[in-house]
C-alpha cells in the first residue's frame, strides 16, 4: 500500500521549479500540512505529534486547528485522535501472547506514544519465541518504513520544487517536512532491533 502512495511522487518529481511556480498560487492555501486525510492517517497510527494541549510540536498549532470547526473533516481528524490507535491495538494484541506492562495497556491513546524499554522486553521475547506476532511485528514495521519514506520523498519533491520556500499552508515548506523525518510511528519495534 505505502509503496504506491510513494511511486505517486515520482510524477510530480518529473516537475521543474517554474513548472510547479506556475500553478502554485492556484493552490492557495491548500498543502499536505492541512490534508485531513493525512493528519486522520497518522491519528488512526499513532503518531500524533502533538504536546499535551494538542498542538503540533514542531509548528505549535493545533493538529486539526486549521480546518473549519465543526467540518466533517475536523470531527473525523479529532474523533481519530481520541480512540485507540493502530499501536494502542497492536499492544492489546501483543499482549493476549504475553503479558505487556500495565503502563502500556492503561498509556492514553490521545497522547503521543513514547517508547518503552518494558513494552520492547516483551516485544523481544515475541520476536523470539512466538512466529505469528513476529508476523504481526514485521508488517507494522514495513507499514512504518513505507510512511517514513513516503516523508523522506516528500522533503525532497519539496525542495526540489520551492526550495526553502514558505509551505503553501503556512508551514515552513521543506524545513517543517524535514522535521517529520526519522520519528517512526512505532518507535519500540525499531528499538528491538539493537538487541538481536
Amino acid at each position: 500500500m505505502m509503496q504506491n502512495c510513494v511511486s505517486q511522487l515520482d510524477v510530480l518529481e518529473t516537475m521543474t521549479p517554474l513548472q510547479f511556480n506556475s500553478f502554485r498560487e492556484r493552490l492557495a492555501s491548500a498543502s499536505g500540512f492541512q490534508s485531513a486525510q493525512f493528519r486522520e492517517l497518522e491519528a488512526v497510527l499513532g503518531r500524533l505529534d502533538k504536546a499535551g494541549d494538542g498542538s503540533d510540536k514542531s509548528t505549535g498549532m493545533g493538529v486539526s486547528e486549521h480546518l473549519s470547526p465543526g467540518s466533517e473533516a475536523r470531527n473525523r481528524v479529532e474523533s481519530a485522535m481520541n480512540r485507540k490507535s493502530l499501536w494502542h491495538s497492536a499492544l492489546h494484541y501483543f499482549n493476549s501472547k504475553s503479558a505487556m506492562p500495565a503502563e502500556a495497556m492503561q498509556a492514553d491513546p490521545t497522547h503521543a506514544w513514547q517508547a518503552s524499554p518494558e513494552v520492547q522486553k516483551v516485544l523481544i521475547e515475541l520476536h523470539r519465541n512466538d512466529p505469528e506476532a513476529n508476523l504481526i511485528g514485521e508488517a507494522l514495521i514495513d507499514l512504518d518504513e513505507g510512511f517514513q519514506e513516503w516523508r523522506y520523498r516528500h522533503v525532497k519533491m519539496v525542495e526540489r520544487t520551492i526550495g526553502r520556500k514558505n509551505g503553501s499552508g503556512g508551514s515552513s515548506g521543506a524545513d517543517y517536512s524535514a522535521s517529520t523525518l526519522f520519528n517512526p510511528v512505532f518507535p519500540d519495534l525499531w528499538a528491538i532491533r539493537s538487541q538481536f
